[in-house]
C-alpha cells in the first residue's frame, strides 16, 4: 500500500510587516514577497514543498489571503487548490495550533517557514523518510555547525553550541500527533532559543537551562530534557546539508541566500 501523503503548514506572517530589515531591502509589506534572484521568496518554498513526493497539501498562515492574490503566482495556485491560506494568529505557537485545529486529518503535518528559500525537495524527503520511521510526537531538523561553516565560513547561525557539538535549527518541524501540538506553546514568545537562551527557562525550566549554558548535555540529551519538560517524546532530525538552517532573517542573511541561488541559478532578473 502507498503510505499517505503529508500535509505541509507554511509560516508566512510577518511581525514586523514592513519594518522587517529584509522587507525594507525591496520596500515590501512583507517579507516573503522580497524576490530572491527573481523569484518571490514564498514561491521558493511553496515550490519545494509542491515538488516533494511525500508531500500532498500545502496550507499558508498569513494574516490575510489577499497578500497571496497579490502575487500572480501565488494567486493561481490558490484558485487552482494547490494551496489553501489560513488566517494566522498573533504568535507562532496559536497559528500553528489553528492550523492544526482547522486542517482535517491533519497529521503528520510538517510546519515551515517562508523564509526558508534554500530547502530543496532532496532536504524535505529525507526529513519525510525519518518522520515515517519515527514513533515521536514532534521532530525537529537541525544540521551541525561544521557542515554548514565548512561551506559557508561567513554564514554564521545562532548556534545551540552542545557537549557534542554545535547545531542549527533548520525551521523544519513535524507534529507527528494532535499531543504534539502543545510542543507549539514552547515557542510562544518566538523561539529562538540560539539567539536568546533565558528563553529555554521560561519553556524548558532552569534545569535545562544549565545544562544547556554549560554544555554538559549532547543534542540527543537536549530531545530528553524537552521530552520530560512536555511530557511527550521528541527527537531530532539531521539534515546533512549546509543550506537548510539558513534563512532570510536580515539583510546579511539576504545577501547570503542571494549569491548561493545567483550561483545555483544564474543570475535572474
Amino acid at each position: 500500500m502507498t503510505a499517505p501523503k503529508l500535509t505541509a503548514l507554511v509560516l508566512a506572517a510577518s511581525r514586523r510587516g514592513a519594518d522587517d530589515p529584509v522587507a525594507k531591502v525591496q520596500n515590501l509589506s512583507h517579507k516573503c514577497l522580497v524576490r530572491l534572484n527573481g523569484t518571490v521568496m514564498l514561491e521558493r518554498v511553496i515550490a519545494a514543498l509542491k515538488a516533494t513526493p511525500e508531500i500532498g497539501r500545502i496550507f499558508v498562515s498569513i494574516e490575510s489571503p489577499e497578500i497571496l492574490k497579490g502575487v500572480p503566482r501565488l494567486a493561481a495556485m490558490l484558485g487552482a487548490g494547490e494551496i489553501t491560506a489560513l488566517t494566522s494568529e498573533g504568535n507562532l505557537a496559536d497559528s500553528i495550533a489553528k492550523g492544526a485545529g482547522e486542517i482535517a486529518d491533519a497529521h503528520p503535518l510538517i510546519v515551515t517557514t517562508a523564509d526558508n528559500a534554500l530547502h530543496t525537495p532532496e532536504m524535505l524527503s529525507h526529513f519525510c523518510a525519518q518522520i515515517g520511521s519515527s514513533s515521536a510526537d514532534i521532530m525537529v531538523a537541525m544540521t551541525p555547525a561544521d557542515v554548514i561553516l565548512a561551506k559557508y565560513p561567513s554564514g554564521q547561525r545562532a548556534f545551540h553550541r552542545l557537549r557534542d557539538g554545535a547545531f542549527s535549527s533548520c525551521n523544519l518541524y513535524c507534529i507527528r500527533t494532535l499531543k504534539g501540538v502543545g510542543a507549539a506553546r514552547a515557542f510562544a514568545t518566538g523561539g529562538q532559543f540560539g539567539k536568546k537562551p533565558e528563553r529555554i527557562i521560561g519553556a524548558f525550566g532552569l534545569w535545562a537551562f544549565l545544562l544547556y549554558k554549560l554544555r554538559l548535555v549532547t543534542i540527543e540529551g537536549v530531545m530528553r530534557q524537552i521530552s520530560r519538560a512536555l511530557d511527550m517524546k521528541v527527537e531530532v532530525s539531521m539534515l546533512p546539508w549546509a543550506e537548510a538552517p539558513i534563512d532570510v532573517d536580515n539583510a546579511k542573511d539576504y545577501a547570503l541566500v542571494t549569491d548561493i541561488l545567483e550561483r545555483q541559478e544564474g543570475r535572474q532578473s
